[in-house]
Parts: structure tokens; sequence; C-alpha cells
């Protein structure tokens, strides 16, 4: 059999392959399902009364504004971890929100010991926001994974992991718009700390969550 017969009976049956939209879009695509259930859970639980003075407070805003970036960062690079060929720095872009996210709690739990000392550090003994962190993460990542699912989770560990950060980070964004004042420390342990830990737990689970797809 000729070359050009063996190509033209392989094409017989090949179907059409729709291109896979760009991580951008598909990141767009998340945000538009995700953003009204977020508000809801928002509106359901009611904003925190002192939220006006909290949003004058600067490391507030700063703290906030990094881990929604952080979200942001590390759903992209969970999309963008299924197209083959991504550059492998590309998916280390949550690292720069993420890092600037645990300078500013940080600095937080630095002025809080400074003032209360071993004191500080009480508040965070106790498990708080972590339940509420994974609970509404999981509208979340549930979408990012199907969305994931329609590429090639090469990498299926990362891919799952970087989906948890994106969903936790978010989260945890969000319940600071209606939840009680906390102490950096509780921040640092339940919110950045549950984050890693949801991310990590996710990670073991990749091969589970895009088994069809890898």
């Amino acid at each position: 059999m000729r070359s050009e017969d063996l190509i033209a009976l392989l094409q017989q049956d090949l179907a059409p392959v729709r291109r896979l939209p760009p991580p951008g879009v598909r990141l767009a695509r998340w945000l538009l399902l995700v953003l009204p259930a977020m508000a809801v859970i928002v509106a359901a639980m009611g904003l925190r009364p002192d939220l006006a003075e909290h949003l004058a407070e600067p490391r507030f805003v700063a703290e906030a504004l990094a881990a929604l970036a952080t979200g942001l960062a590390a759903a992209w690079a969970a999309l963008a971890s299924t197209v083959p060929g991504t550059p492998t720095r590309r998916l280390a872009l949550p690292a720069l929100p993420a890092a600037l996210w645990l300078a500013t709690i940080g600095e937080g739990c630095w002025r809080e010991w400074l003032v209360l000392g071993p004191d500080s550090l009480v508040p965070a003994l106790e498990p708080q926001c972590l339940p509420e962190i994974a609970a509404i993460s999981i509208v979340p990542l549930a979408v990012l994974v199907l969305l994931a699912r329609r590429g090639a989770a090469l990498a299926p560990a990362l891919t799952a992991a970087l989906s948890a950060l994106a969903a936790a980070a978010l989260a945890s964004a969000a319940l600071s718009l209606f939840h009680h004042a906390e102490a950096a420390m509780v921040v640092l342990v339940w919110h950045f700390g549950g984050v890693a830990l949801l991310s990590g737990l996710a990670a073991l689970s990749g091969r589970r969550l895009f088994a069809v797809a890898a």
C-alpha cells in the first residue's frame, strides 16, 4: 500500500477535533459560573458588620486582594497545565501573589507579637475557618476540575493542586467578607495553612480526579 493510500485510509474515520479555548477564556468561563455562587453564599451569610472599618485598613485589603489574585493565578495555571507544551515557568504564576499574601499575613503576625507576645499564638490553637473554606471551595473546585478535564492533564497531581489552590484561595477571600474579625495568626494557620493543606490533599488525589483526561 502506498503512503498516500494509507494516509487517506486513516483520515476517513477521523472525527473533527474542536480546538481547546485558551486558558484565559476558560478562566473567564469559570468566573462566570463561580462568582454568582460565591455571591449567594456571602449574601446568605451576611456581610460582617465591621466590613467598612476593615476596608479602610491597608493590611486587610492587601490580604484579601492577594488571596483573590492567588486564586485567579492558580486557576489560570491549572487550566494552562492541561495544554501540552505550556512552559513550566508559567505554571509558577501563583507563586508571586501567594508570596505577597503570606508576607501581608506575616506582617500582621509580627505586629500582634509585639503587642501580645506569646498570647498572640493562643487563637491559632483552635481549628477555625478551615471547615468553612473547605465547604465554600466545593463548587469552584468542581467546576474547575470539569473545565480542566477537557484538556490533557499530563501532570494530574500538579493540575489538581493548582485547582484546589484556586478554589480555596477564592474561598478564603470570600470568607473575609462575612467572617468576624480574626487574629493574624488565625489567618496564617487556618486560612493560608488551610489552603496549603487542601492543595496538598488534592495533589494526592490528582490521578483519580483526572483519570479520564490523563
